[in-house]
């Protein structure tokens, strides 16, 4: 089922059985997914990694993320754009920019405890209630839904993954994530990252040191390098215009930061794949 609004606001919601794989390849701009398995051994390959997945495991997937299926079992789809839901300065937590989106460094994955389950259960069938209605507040309700429903998975990705719960400095640091989202490909200093954050380099290196996170670098570099692996992976383009795409005028510069990074070469990468 789908909603589509007025302006450009987008849902869907649901079922994906063994054989249903063509939503991995639908392209919807300012979309972030939710995937809720519904049995074990889901095996899905995300950016090059291969990952098993089981029951009651839920991950979550923004535009950027390339997905091939290798298996699936009956999973719980839910994907909706960012004018369905997400003001970049409102709900920070559970909005476009909290923890489960672009908050972490890894995949974020929860698994659902069985004492959580029926809060989960009842509130996806009322969201599929929902969906067929068809009245003016429609919308509204199922914003709610989604934002219960979001809520629900933060509390339990902030509990699981020990999230540090200092929350001035994550939300600097979920906010310098969202940043590096956005300009990854013309920014490529910690500098001009602090700067947009008000602060200084070092300032914002300490905010990372403090919680324990990867440098503020670490983010920049690592979010360069999913993008060339995902363009040399499933793009035609040649080396130099991935060189270009991320910043680089110069192929050799390129080339020397990719091997770093992967322990190859960009041409032997690309010759694997």
């Amino acid at each position: 089922m789908k909603f589509i609004g007025n302006t450009n606001e987008y849902l869907q919601l649901k079922t994906l059985e063994q054989c249903d794989r063509s939503v991995f390849k639908e392209t919807i701009e300012g979309s972030l997914t939710i995937l809720w398995f519904q049995d074990d051994a889901n095996e899905l390959i995300i950016d090059g990694k291969s990952y098993t997945f089981n029951k009651h495991q839920i991950v979550f997937l923004t535009e950027f993320h390339q997905v091939h299926v290798k298996h699936i079992e009956p999973t719980r789809f839910l994907r909706f754009n960012r004018p369905f839901y997400c003001v970049i300065d409102h709900d920070t937590e559970v909005g476009c920019k909290g923890v489960l989106f672009f908050g972490a460094s890894q995949l974020p994955v929860i698994q659902i405890p069985d004492e959580d389950l029926l809060q989960f259960e009842t509130l996806w069938t009322m969201f599929n209630i929902e969906m067929q209605s068809k009245d003016n507040l429609q919308i509204d309700m199922l914003q709610m839904m989604l934002k219960r429903y979001l809520i629900l998975c933060t509390r339990l990705f902030k509990t699981q993954a020990q999230y540090p719960e200092v929350k001035v400095e994550t939300d600097i640091v979920r906010e310098f994530n969202f940043l590096v989202e956005q300009h990854f490909k013309t920014k490529h200093s910690v500098a001009e990252y602090a700067a947009l954050l008000n602060k200084s380099p070092k300032t914002l290196s300490n905010i990372f040191s403090k919680i324990g996170s990867k440098t503020p670098l670490q983010y920049i570099q690592e979010r360069k390098m999913l993008e060339a692996r995902r363009r040399l992976r499933y793009s035609d383009m040649q080396i130099q215009e991935i060189a270009y795409e991320i910043g680089y005028d110069d192929i050799q510069a390129f080339s020397r930061f990719f091997k770093t990074q992967e322990g190859i070469s960009p041409s032997v990468f690309k010759e694997t794949m």
